[in-house]
């Protein structure tokens, strides 16, 4: 999997759209390019002229805690993950659900069924109109948590690209496994962050 690019400047410290070259903000906008997964930083004129068009899609940036979200232990185990953390999602790609888990070396994927997906959305109506590519369901269940949340892809990618450069050790080290901590604290506040201001447009 392709580490994020928006994390790296040039020697100027100006980071640039990966398309164009051209200068963008900090808090810019992110293509994906659908046969590679790769996420591409994007200036608003690329963005507004490639997408919609193939092979690109605009990752719009989403955070939304599944708190009622169900998923029993013998369900997770029939996935046979190494670890206890993953994001799922369709790939248009591969015309099929997967399912990826971060690790030392990057992202890993495994297989998944499109019935084990089908049971979950059927159990789990947030997942109903699940954007394929661009949005994924993100579970962690690492230290007794039992955390979900339906997320743009660009999280997912942050979290596999923040345990990818911080993997120490054989089982990740400590100032990994804080830095997950605070990655998922941030996530939630992010999702009610997002959810207070649906309100308020809504109320």
């Amino acid at each position: 999997m392709s580490t994020l690019r928006r994390f790296v400047t040039t020697a100027s410290g100006v980071e640039r759209c990966d398309i164009c070259g051209a200068p963008v903000v900090a808090e810019h906008q992110h293509l994906l390019e659908l046969t590679s997964r790769r996420l591409f930083c994007a200036c608003e004129s690329c963005v507004r002229s490639l997408g919609d068009s193939e092979p690109f899609r605009l990752v719009v940036p989403k955070t939304a805690a599944l708190d009622d979200f169900q998923l029993t232990d013998t369900q997770w185990e029939a996935l046979q993950l190494p670890i206890d953390l993953a994001f799922l999602f369709v790939s248009t790609r591969d015309g099929r659900p997967v399912v990826i888990y971060p690790g030392a070396a990057g992202g890993m994927e495994s297989s998944l069924s499109g019935e084990a997906w089908s049971n979950l959305a059927a159990t789990n109506p947030a997942l109903s109109d699940i954007s394929p590519d661009v949005e994924a369901l993100l579970i962690n269940r690492t230290k007794g948590s039992r955390d979900y949340y339906r997320v743009s892809i660009d999280r997912c990618y942050a979290l596999t690209g923040l345990i990818r450069q911080q993997w120490a050790g054989l089982s990740g080290g400590a100032d990994l496994w804080n830095s997950i901590d605070n990655f998922f604290s941030s996530l939630r506040s992010d999702g009610a962050s997002q959810r207070n201001a649906r309100s308020r447009f809504h109320g």
